[in-house]
């Protein structure tokens, strides 16, 4: 499905109509065609405009490309899945364009979620996913469209999924964020530092299913640790 965004991977002139195409405006469709196309071997990346709009495909994402694995005592799977879509608010758009669904995909098993931070980010953790072994949904910031500017590499490259990175070292609080969250608590570390004298250690989640328990855990007892979510409330 051409994208919204003009940020599709790749066009029908480059890869031919067989290989990219529209849709019908019909996301449990979307992703049920992406499953079957992944289950036969081949690389299917299932576009959704909003993320807003990923609930009618929950059943297929929950019932089937999670569990597609554990059905069939792991001799099949659909992990050449991957399901992208524009993630968050952005000040516009009201409800039903500015949700953050992800919560609702984190406690099931079998798929990953996973939500960048910036362009680099996005490119590495996305080739990522398309190469994975299990489903994966890739959530990409709206505001980032636009805000964000990153020099990118050319040549491909991959940042590993479940693993979360120490983006600013600090001694008395421990932020963890996702996404356009980020950067919203660098701001905030900042802002403590110069007014409070706080040292804050900020951590990108980056993964947010199966996420990176290691990294966060090795807080030094007696340090607060905050999560910081995108979530409207």
């Amino acid at each position: 499905m051409r994208r919204l965004f003009s940020t599709e991977l790749y066009t029908e002139g480059c890869a031919g109509k067989d290989r990219v195409f529209n849709t019908p405006l019909c996301e449990q469709g979307i992703v049920g065609f992406g499953i079957g196309i992944a289950v036969t071997g081949a690389t299917a990346i299932a576009e959704i405009q909003f993320a807003d709009y990923i609930f009618p495909a929950f059943d297929q994402i929950v019932n089937e490309a999670a569990k597609y694995r554990y059905r069939s005592g792991d001799l099949f799977n659909c992990g050449s899945l991957t399901i992208r879509a524009p993630w968050g608010c952005v000040g516009h758009g009201a409800l039903y364009h500015s949700q953050c669904p992800e919560a609702f995909f984190a406690h099931c098993p079998g798929i990953k979620v996973v939500i960048p931070r910036s362009p680099f980010q996005a490119k590495g953790l996305l080739l990522s996913c398309i190469e994975d072994k299990d489903p994966c949904i890739f959530f990409e910031p709206k505001i980032l469209y636009r805000a964000a500017v990153e020099q990118v590499p050319v040549e491909p490259y991959k940042i590993p999924l479940s693993q979360a990175e120490v983006i600013q070292e600090g001694s008395d609080v421990t932020l963890v964020a996702w996404g356009t969250q980020v950067h919203v608590i660098r701001e905030v570390a900042s802002m403590a530092r110069e007014k409070l004298g706080v040292s804050c250690e900020i951590i990108d989640l980056r993964t947010i299913t199966p996420w990176d328990m290691d990294t966060v855990c090795k807080v030094p007892k007696g340090v607060q640790i905050l999560f910081c979510d995108n979530l409207i409330k």
